[in-house]
């Protein structure tokens, strides 16, 4: 009973990392480099992240900049930041890029905070799956004659009570995120 609860809060565990994950990756008006993990450059035909092609650092509040190691990957650098959805268009100096981020306006930090909130209700949605998978594996165990049914009812009520914490966990890092856009 108590490696099935381990189990479940392990991986609830890992939705609120990949929950912040995701949100780090999310725009909000302020230079940030977490959001070039999700590009992938096509270096020799192996897609590679930009991270380990080049320096990147954040001259001041509102610019990126990418110094590639390898000057001949500039072009290709450049050609997959335009082709990611980050919307911003990089600045190739002939030796290396920089990303401005323009100040949101309030109409795209709206749009920013309904992709918020859509990330935290999914993060919830799995919260709720591994409760659910968690209190299926407490039944069989009953079934099988592992438990009795007061030990059931208090394992799912552990459960019940470890799913609200990581539910408001959710919204307590969705409202940070929420905050953030909106303050900028």
């Amino acid at each position: 009973m108590q490696e099935i609860h381990t189990q479940a809060k392990e991986k609830m565990e890992k939705t609120i990392a990949s929950l912040q994950y995701e949100y780090a990756a999310i725009r909000a008006g302020r230079a940030n480099a977490a959001i070039l993990e999700k590009i992938a450059v096509d270096y020799y035909g192996v897609p590679t992240p930009v991270e380990q092609m080049a320096a990147v650092s954040v001259p001041d509040a509102r610019t990126l900049m990418i110094q590639p190691w390898d000057k001949s990957t500039l072009k290709a650098i450049e050609k997959a930041i335009l082709a990611s959805d980050i919307g911003i268009n990089p600045q190739n100096d002939g030796t290396s890029i920089r990303l401005n981020f323009p100040p949101l306006t309030e109409e795209r930090r709206k749009e920013l905070v309904k992709n918020v909130s859509k990330y935290a209700e999914e993060a919830k949605v799995a919260v709720r799956s591994i409760r659910r998978d968690a209190i299926d594996k407490l039944k069989a165990a009953k079934k099988a004659g592992d438990l009795t049914e007061d030990d059931l009812k208090d394992a799912e009520k552990k459960m019940q009570d470890l799913t609200d914490a990581y539910c408001k966990k959710v919204d307590e890092v969705s409202a940070a995120k929420d905050k953030e856009i909106m303050e900028i």
